[in-house]
């Protein structure tokens, strides 16, 4: 069996069971492919740039017609995973996944499913907790140098800005976990919570108070005390809690 007609051949027992006996077949060919594919991508350690072969070439290796390779081609595109460049040296190209997409994707996921305010903020508070938890725990002077940084531009921003803006302490301490899970994670419930936010009455005042709040959690957390720190983010947390609709 040649190297070409290997994945040809995975394809097709991809559609069977573990044990060799047949399934019904996947209905959806360009979508076993672009699983396929996607699988390979990990498997080589997500290499961005690089080209993973012509349109030609891909029809030969996994034996297909150019309509499902490039149906599988759309879907990928879609996952943030390769996308179909045109023109000399063109192919399908690994790309890099936009975090943005996949948290925007989550949070319309949740709100799909009507996810109440109060369960978000129940998955929201211990994901939250734990992640400053672990943040003052494995704390770098990089780290400190990164909230610092963040909470002088919250200082010198408007009030709307900083009200817009918020999120990002939230998911700059989710990112001192080195945990990309509880960043994504952290991202999601944020977009959601944000759009369940009612409108300020008074802005300059709720601005100062989540200035004052990140300021106040950004110092246990550089003082090194986890505990104080989780009860102040608590507390900020449940101010937010209070303000949604």
């Amino acid at each position: 069996m040649t190297a070409d007609a290997e994945p040809s051949r995975v394809l097709n027992d991809s559609l069977a069971s573990g044990d060799g006996r047949r399934v019904e077949p996947n209905p959806n060919r360009a979508t076993a492919l672009a699983r396929l594919i996607r699988h390979e991508v990990v498997e080589r350690g997500w290499p961005v740039g690089t080209v993973l072969g012509s349109e030609d070439e891909l029809a030969r290796r996994y034996d297909v017609g150019r309509p499902v390779l490039r149906q599988a081609a759309r879907l990928l595109e879609h996952q943030s995973v390769a996308r179909m460049r045109r023109g000399p040296g063109g192919g399908l190209v690994v790309i890099e996944p936009d975090a943005d997409s996949v948290t925007e994707a989550i949070a319309l996921y949740l709100e799909y499913r009507d996810v109440t305010p109060r369960f978000v903020f129940e998955a929201r508070t211990a994901l939250e907790l734990a992640c400053v938890q672990t943040a003052t725990e494995q704390l770098t002077e990089n780290g400190i140098a990164q909230l610092r940084v963040l909470l002088e531009h919250e200082a010198s921003a408007a009030d709307e800005e900083a009200m817009e803006h918020g999120q990002d302490f939230h998911a700059a301490i989710a990112a001192l976990t080195g945990n990309a899970a509880m960043q994504l994670f952290v991202r999601s419930l944020g977009r959601l919570t944000h759009g369940r936010t009612q409108a300020a009455d008074n802005m300059q005042e709720q601005a100062d108070n989540v200035r004052l709040a990140h300021r106040r959690i950004a110092e246990a957390i550089i003082a090194g005390d986890a505990s104080l720190a989780r009860h102040r983010m608590l507390r900020h947390l449940q101010a937010i809690a209070a303000t949604l609709r």
